[in-house]
């Protein structure tokens, strides 16, 4: 497994999906339902049989939701594809199976909708507006910054704008997340060694870090109690923390990690 994702549409469970990355078998999405009182895991299992899940996203209104972006391979190339999806209604709630009473009834997801990407290039990952009414979806793919509207009970997605990186060089996204505040106007990305900021009516910049981390950053993500709080990690094995009000330093460096 190299995705994760917590379902924050679930308000009664702690409930999290995991998705696997296998090049011989079917893929597959764990539910993973945590049940703090008696301190037990329960686990449900839903096919993914597009292929090795990269990035995994549920929606913030419809905890049946979520959003994969996923390896496909057509004529000796290898595209990596994002798609909607619905997990079956009985699996939406939660159930309390034991992990070996589930693997003999494995369901399969049902596909609502692609993003459509193969004028984009490869997708990266899969952003919902976070407070919204699960409507408002970011994907970034190479060097593009897409925002989708879903429309018809998320059948599908409408491509409402969009900006792209310039600059010299192969540019590529490598991740983003969508800010929680400022009325989820803003989004931040990373790519290579840089960080930036972007407002989503505009699709402009609103502020780039460069050099955030002396390798690729390879993930990073708001504080969700405070509004300028963004934290990085990068493959120089570094955590840090910046304020976005002053991005010329950051607020603090953690340098516990010895690996990527």
């Amino acid at each position: 497994a190299r995705a994760l994702t917590p379902q924050t549409a679930e308000t009664d469970a702690i409930r999290f999906l995991v998705g696997t990355q296998s090049l011989r078998y079917d893929n597959q999405i764990h539910i993973i339902d945590f049940d703090d009182e008696n301190n037990i895991i329960n686990k449900n299992v839903l096919l993914h049989q597009v292929g090795e899940i990269w990035h995994i996203s549920t929606s913030p209104a419809d905890k049946g939701v979520l959003a994969t972006c996923y390896n496909k391979t057509s004529d000796t190339k290898v595209m990596t594809c994002a798609a909607v999806w619905r997990m079956p209604k009985e699996l939406e709630s939660g159930s309390h199976e034991s992990p070996d009473d589930s693997s003999s009834n494995t369901q399969t997801l049902e596909l609502l909708c692609h993003l459509d990407n193969t004028a984009h290039g490869n997708m990266a990952c899969v952003m919902w507006e976070p407070m919204g009414d699960g409507k408002k979806i970011i994907s970034l793919a190479d060097n593009n910054i897409l925002l989708w509207d879903l429309q018809e009970s998320s059948a599908k997605a409408v491509l409402s704008s969009s900006a792209a990186l310039e600059g010299k060089g192969q540019l590529k996204f490598t991740s983003g997340k969508w800010s929680p505040h400022h009325n989820c106007t803003q989004i931040a990305t990373a790519n290579d060694t840089t960080v930036r900021g972007w407002d989503t009516r505009s699709m402009r910049q609103i502020y780039c870090i460069e050099n955030a981390h002396g390798q690729l950053v390879r993930d990073l993500d708001f504080n969700p109690n405070k509004q300028y709080y963004l934290a990085s990690c990068g493959d120089d094995c570094k955590v840090k923390f910046w304020d976005t009000r002053n991005v010329t330093e950051p607020v603090k460096t953690l340098e516990e990690h010895s690996h990527w």
